[in-house]
């Protein structure tokens, strides 16, 4: 900041400014609040800021509040018009001008979109980074069907991270891979606030619902007579393709099912639809196994 031409008490200002929010902004998001004691709008605005500032603080974030009377100086090299007015600085630099969100909705909006565009160093941050590789881990495990080890791998995320939704869904598919069904949709049950609204939940909730569906039968082979025998009883292939799908036999499962839409697909208000999708869904979206699935079911709905 310039500094040339101004008085002793103008340089300590920005002095000051230095000290408490350029060096900081140096490895995080500071929200700056130029504000005045006499500023109706800034006194309604200054709770929410301050609120969002606590959330967020293990973000890196940090709020900063400048009475633009007592530190003319610095409004001025901000070029402060109006008030409230509010930056946010990363780095010494101004990355965005927060005025036009006056509420905690927009303010947070807001600040999610920056956050994800700049390298704050905060602890939130850096747990995401040390847990990425466990994720993986225990993904990994789920893959090859060690379920006890993924079980035990996301139930460390979760200790270290409790609202993790990712972490949280793979530790409850991992209990449902376990047959611990009870278990996962006590787990499940329990998350309440944004994480309930990550993909990661719905997708544990899509294996929950699977699982509570998919009953194991004692005579597969029976069963499968059974419907050579009377191909169009629904009742029977559908109880067959839940009994494939809790022996692990998707491709098999997949078959009756997509056999069920081709001949009746609103049989039981499209119970072999809905149930192929919750299939899609706990295998996952970009699995191979699912879009070659997925192109069989398109080319069964649209001939």
């Amino acid at each position: 900041m310039a500094t040339l031409g101004l008085s002793a008490a103008d340089r300590e200002q920005i002095e000051t400014f230095r000290k408490d929010v350029i060096e900081p902004s140096m490895t995080k998001l500071v929200i700056l609040d130029f504000w005045a004691e006499w500023c109706g709008p800034c006194k309604a605005l200054s709770p929410v800021l301050e609120k969002i500032a606590a959330d967020y603080a293990t973000k890196g974030v940090m709020l900063v509040k400048v009475d633009v009377d007592a530190n003319k100086a610095i409004a001025a090299q901000f070029r402060v018009q109006s008030i409230p007015t509010v930056y946010a600085v990363f780095q010494g630099q101004l990355v965005a001008d927060m005025t036009p969100a006056r509420t905690e909705g927009a303010l947070v909006k807001m600040l999610d979109a920056i956050l994800k565009q700049l390298p704050i160093e905060g602890e939130t941050q850096s747990l995401e980074a040390e847990i990425e590789p466990l994720i993986a881990m225990g993904e990994e495990a789920l893959q090859v069907e060690n379920v006890e080890r993924a079980a035990a791998i996301f139930a460390q995320i979760v200790d270290m991270a409790p609202e993790n939704p990712v972490a949280i869904a793979g530790l409850a598919r991992s209990l449902i891979a376990g047959g611990r069904v009870d278990e996962a949709a006590d787990l499940l049950s329990a998350i309440s606030g944004e994480p309930e609204k990550d993909p990661a939940i719905a997708r544990a909730h899509s294996a929950l619902a699977l699982a509570r569906d998919a009953k194991p039968v004692d005579d597969l082979s029976g069963l499968a007579a059974e419907v050579a025998a009377d191909p169009d009883n629904m009742d029977k292939r559908f109880e067959l393709a839940g009994g494939l799908m809790a022996a692990g036999d998707r491709d098999g499962a997949a078959d009756h099912l997509l056999t069920m839409i081709a001949t009746d697909r609103e049989w039981n208000d499209g119970a072999a639809k809905a149930q192929l999708l919750k299939l899609f869904d706990v295998v996952g979206v970009m699995d191979p196994w699912v879009s070659a699935t997925r192109r069989r079911l398109s080319a069964v709905l649209f001939t």
